[in-house]
């Protein structure tokens, strides 16, 4: 490994509950919840009729009437948040050389709203088999290829280093930004700005999942629904948003004086080979993720101070994951506050990772582990500590963040004060 330390020195966060990284964490160490009815369209045919929704007004966050027209919604979380995470760390790319200024963007399923919308037009309400391209939207290219959202990104911090969209399922916003740590730590950029969006809670994701059964039926109270880890849990809630961070090499930022938020000393991604959606019960690939970002970490397992876990609230990956965790950390897994914080803002499916990336650095700061909302009825297969309810003040100088998709991805990603003892 490069001796190049990487660190995080700006973040902004979109998610449900309010725009803006102090919104955010306020939720979260309040154990609130943002989970409610839909209200983007009447989904009064779906069986799952909860969603984690943001209230986001892209003019009040400074888009133009030109960005807002062809930006899917998802995109326009991105650029906001790009915009936030470069004002919050106290950068000046117009001082730097753009081509040593990076980006890499996570996402899981691209510009679906737009594209469901766009779809609606042309097929006439899905009356026509033979669509009518005339009435396609004039930026429809932009919403078919996700790579534009890391153009918009790069156009509007002046970046003009590598550039790139990672889609990875549900780990899309850990491997985005492990992905941006290892094009600093081998020298081919200086700067990377990286992190997730998605706005995926449309008509189409909501068939999608409703065929497989993976999101909750439960609808009668929405603020309940999400449950990880509970033994009532049924299914996870689709959410909405996005994580942006920028990242530098260490000493550089040192020297510039900036603000460290956290280091991120540890990453690593791994496939099970085994289902599109199913797990193996006893967590070996996310298990051997997790070893692999810590050796990279060069840190002990007992040196985790929390797990910020995937918690996505369905039987299966709970079970998973709860197995992971002891197969790699050992007794330190019973000893390890886990919680998810899926429970208060949704599975917001590629931008996930990034959004509980920054819970992890946030949990950091304030020395809080955030909860796991809704957990009244423990599963007693998932028999760890699930900091059920109300946040909990400890000490944390390190986290453990990690992230399970569609396809068998499994990633893990290792947060630490950089001050920290190593082995």
């Amino acid at each position: 490994m490069s001796g190049r330390r990487v660190v995080v020195t700006g973040m902004q966060v979109l998610a449900p509950g309010g725009v803006g990284t102090d919104n955010f964490w306020s939720l979260l160490s309040e154990g609130r919840t943002a989970t409610r009815g839909i209200t983007f369209f009447d989904p009064a045919q779906f069986r799952s009729r909860v969603a984690a929704e943001i209230d986001f007004d892209p003019y009040e966050h400074g888009l133009t009437p030109h960005e807002v027209r062809r930006m899917d919604r998802a995109a326009q979380f991105a650029v906001v948040a790009a915009r936030g995470a470069v004002a919050d760390s106290g950068l000046d790319p117009d001082a730097l050389d753009p081509y040593r200024i990076g980006v890499t963007i996570g996402s899981a399923v691209g510009a679906t709203m737009s594209l469901d919308e766009d779809y609606r037009v042309v097929s006439d309400g899905g009356r026509l088999d033979l669509v009518d391209h005339g009435y396609a939207d004039p930026f429809f290219y932009n919403y078919f290829v996700p790579s534009s959202f890391a153009a918009e990104v790069a156009r509007s911090v002046g970046a003009q280093g590598p550039s790139s969209v990672v889609s990875a399922g549900c780990t899309s916003g850990l491997d985005s930004v492990g992905y941006a740590v290892e094009l600093i730590r081998e020298g081919t950029a200086d700067v990377m700005v990286a992190g997730a969006t998605d706005a995926p809670i449309s008509p189409i994701t909501m068939a999608c999942f409703d065929a497989i059964k993976a999101t909750t039926p439960r609808f009668d109270e929405p603020e309940h629904a999400s449950r990880p880890f509970d033994g009532t849990r049924n299914g996870f809630v689709l959410g909405e948003g996005a994580a942006v961070f920028v990242l530098e090499e260490l000493e550089s930022a040192r020297r510039r004086g900036a603000r460290i938020h956290a280091e991120i000393a540890g990453y690593a991604t791994r496939s099970n080979a085994y289902h599109m959606t199913g797990l193996r019960p006893d967590g070996v690939e996310m298990s051997e993720a997790i070893t692999v970002a810590l050796d990279e970490a060069r840190m002990d397992p007992t040196a985790i101070d929390y797990i910020n876990a995937h918690g996505s609230g369905t039987k299966q990956n709970d079970r998973h994951e709860t197995a992971a965790f002891k197969r790699s950390l050992g007794d330190h897994a019973y000893r390890t506050p886990v919680s998810s914080i899926k429970s208060m803002v949704g599975h917001s499916l590629g931008a996930i990772g990034s959004i509980e990336i920054a819970a992890s650095v946030l949990a950091i700061r304030h020395n809080v582990v955030p909860p796991t909302a809704n957990l009244h009825t423990p599963d007693p297969e998932c028999d760890l500590d699930y900091v059920p309810l109300t946040a909990r003040d400890q000490l944390v100088d390190s986290v453990l963040t990690v992230g399970s998709g569609f396809g068998g991805f499994q990633s893990a990603m290792v947060l630490a004060q950089p001050e920290r003892k190593t082995a």
